[in-house]
């Protein structure tokens, strides 16, 4: 580059800068003899501007791009609804959505159901902090590191050969024989299932037990001096008190349960029948070549997941108006 090309290089960024400072301070003596009422919209325009574009980028068009795509074929035709046809008629398109209804069913159940009794249990308890921060660990993990853990634990070597795999080496010490765990349907979407327990118990203890401490130990007190048992005070007392937390609780596990991915795709990607919705859009998307089919599965998704937030908004709603 030469010496001249250099200076209307400079000469042609300093004239950019010139005219969006020019620009901009035209904008500023605008709003500033704009009346009041205008001032404050455009002001108010102004904060709000760049935050709605970034929505507009980053969540609106790609949603309705997503829709639209799934209206048409790889090949770019209107096919309508085929996609969904697919979706709801293929037999390995219904497994994934039965793989998915399992997960949905057992994952909040089980997560809130023993984070809920453990959060009751070391209530209290000498070792508490140590206890809670042991279950709570697994959230620290991210759901790829999670997923490579648990293989080495579900992991098969052949019979005669040293068992690397926790499962298989208990199998092999008890005179049995090892067996292919993340090969066996359904058996491998059960223990699929157990990762993600495994982590979102300790969201579930976590966020109980802070609202097993906000119960008035009045109404505790006054239940045992009736004298009822600790199951009738925590059926009649505890349970009605922490309502609004397990709504929370169940509802974010449901819906991280919905979207789960990495855990399928790091252990199985998909195969030996473990797929779920959120695995199938992206095999389908970018390994079937079929764009068409992942985003009626991605609106899929999405129409699983709405319920969920609007009765999730609706409970926060209520709690708000009775406060």
């Amino acid at each position: 580059m030469t010496t001249a090309d250099l200076i209307g290089k400079i000469i042609q960024v300093v004239g950019g800068i010139a005219i969006f400072a020019a620009v901009v301070g035209l904008v500023l003596f605008l709003v500033d003899r704009a009346p009041k009422r205008g001032r404050d919209f455009i002001q108010l325009l102004a904060f709000l501007a760049p935050a709605l574009l970034l929505l507009l980028a980053g969540l609106i068009w790609p949603a309705i791009r997503t829709t639209t795509l799934a209206f048409f074929s790889r090949t770019g035709q209107w096919i309508g609804f085929d996609n969904f046809v697919w979706a709801f008629t293929q037999p390995d398109a219904l497994r994934v959505l039965g793989n998915t209804v399992v997960w949905v069913v057992l994952v909040p159940t089980l997560s809130t159901a023993i984070g809920l009794a453990y959060a009751v249990f070391i209530d209290k308890s000498k070792g508490e902090k140590f206890f809670k921060a042991l279950v709570f660990m697994p959230m620290a993990i991210s759901m790829v590191g999670a997923g490579i853990i648990w293989r080495f634990v579900y992991d098969f070597k052949s019979q005669g050969r040293e068992q690397i795999g926790l499962l298989n080496a208990i199998v092999v010490a008890f005179g049995g024989e090892p067996v292919q765990w993340l090969q066996t349907s359904p058996l491998n979407t059960l223990l699929l299932i157990v990762v993600l327990i495994w982590i979102q118990t300790g969201f579930a203890m976590v966020v109980l037990s802070a609202s097993i401490k906000g119960i008035p130990t009045e109404q505790l007190e006054a239940a045992q001096l009736d004298g009822t048992n600790a199951w009738q005070r925590f059926r009649n007392v505890t349970l009605p008190g922490i309502r609004p937390a397990l709504v929370v609780v169940i509802t974010t596990i449901s819906i991280a349960t919905l979207k789960v991915f990495d855990i399928v795709q790091v252990m199985t990607a998909g195969n030996f029948e473990t797929s779920v919705v959120a695995n199938e859009m992206y095999t389908q998307a970018f390994r079937a070549n079929e764009p068409g089919r992942g985003a009626a599965l991605a609106v899929i998704l999405f129409l699983l997941v709405l319920p969920i937030v609007i009765y999730n908004v609706r409970v926060l709603r209520q709690q708000r108006e009775i406060r």
